[in-house]
């Protein structure tokens, strides 16, 4: 079995058929085809087949990679959370509905177990490289033996909406929007008004307000596209706060620098400086924008603690030079003028107001 495992994560040279729209109806995975490769998604792009171990939910999934358990969180994709799960924000309930897709999940996927011999799927990587979330979980598209991204089937079906929140797809908005709007036409899963509707007295009844959630996602993918296009124009000049290489190779040529992220945590040092920590796929590699004690006055203003609430597009900027620092790379912050908001609205920070929110952080 350890020289299958070995074998299956050792693949990543070969060929595996990349999806066009999927039908309606999931098909059981299996049964080879000759390789598709569109135009969404480049070839060259490391893919590698894992066996399944464990399906959560729709969105989250364990695997066997390069010979041990790995995390997967798909991309482009957000189901809805189980009864059980309590995120503690009312724009992500645990819905009756997160149940049900949880389900049809971990059946789709046993369908193809036949005894020890598990379900194999192929992993895609759109930024060409290796990325991990906040939680350590691998990003990826989870591409089935039979050619389609089951992530976008995921969005077809109506079992998650097309979800944006960090960023259009690179390789296949268009599919995404064409699936969503496709899914919504047909008021498929979430899109349905009689999804999660009690149909007795006193059953669980939360429902996801997506009418909110979607103009929100779509600001903020609108932030990042900005961003995206300005990084191939002037790559020199900005940093991607994410991403741990981007920031080595800004601190690498020296001189000024526009970082673009969000805040992770904003806290007090023991001397009385703030420290905002901004969000990386690398937590031992974050960027550290620091704000000296006496210069803490002119920040005050600025609404850090609230920047993060639901509802609210909080990408920003901060230009400066940055430093190897004691704990990391840093930022040294000394006028509010080096903070902005990012596109849609560029704005100056002091000045955004503070919505009614729905949920927590």
């Amino acid at each position: 079995m350890q020289h299958k495992l070995l074998l299956a994560c050792a693949l990543a040279a070969l060929p595996f058929p990349f999806p066009q729209t999927p039908p309606a109806a999931p098909a059981q995975a299996g049964g080879g085809q000759a390789e598709q490769v569109l135009p969404h998604y480049p070839p060259g792009v490391p893919k590698v087949l894992c066996d399944i171990d464990r399906v959560i939910d729709g969105d989250t999934i364990w695997v066997q990679y390069h010979g041990k358990q790995t995390k997967l969180r798909l991309l482009c994709v957000d189901t809805e959370e189980k009864l059980s799960v309590d995120t503690g924000s009312a724009s992500k309930p645990g819905t009756v509905f997160g149940e049900e897709c949880a389900k049809w999940a971990q059946d789709f996927f046993a369908a193809s177990t036949v005894g020890e011999k598990r379900a194999q799927v192929g992993l895609y990587f759109p930024a060409g490289r290796e990325q991990l979330d906040a939680y350590g979980r691998l990003l990826c598209h989870v591409i089935l033996p039979d050619g389609r991204d089951f992530n976008l089937l995921l969005v077809e079906e109506g079992k998650s909406p097309y979800f944006n929140k960090y960023g259009n797809s690179p390789v296949a908005h268009e599919l995404f929007v064409e699936a969503q709007n496709r899914a919504r036409e047909k008021k498929k899963g979430i899109w349905d008004p009689a999804t999660n509707v009690p149909k007795t007295v006193g059953a669980p009844s939360a429902r996801r307000p997506y009418e909110k959630l979607v103009p929100w996602w779509n600001a903020r993918a609108a932030a990042i596209d900005d961003f995206r296009e300005r990084e191939r124009k002037e790559p020199a000049a900005v940093a991607d706060a994410e991403n741990p290489a981007s920031l080595k190779a800004a601190l690498a040529r020296g001189g000024e620098v526009d970082v673009f992220g969000t805040i992770d945590r904003l806290f007090d040092e023991s001397n009385g400086d703030w420290t905002l920590l901004m969000r990386c796929e690398d937590k031992h590699g974050a960027l550290r924008v620091r704000i000296a004690k006496d210069k803490r006055a002119l920040f005050s203003k600025l609404d850090f603690e609230h920047l993060n609430d639901d509802y609210r597009q909080n990408y920003f900027w901060i230009r400066g030079k940055m430093k190897q620092g004691s704990r990391g790379v840093e930022i040294e912050a000394n006028d509010p003028a080096q903070l902005r908001i990012a596109k849609p609205e560029p704005v100056d920070m002091t000045k955004v107001p503070v919505p009614a929110t729905a949920g927590g952080k």
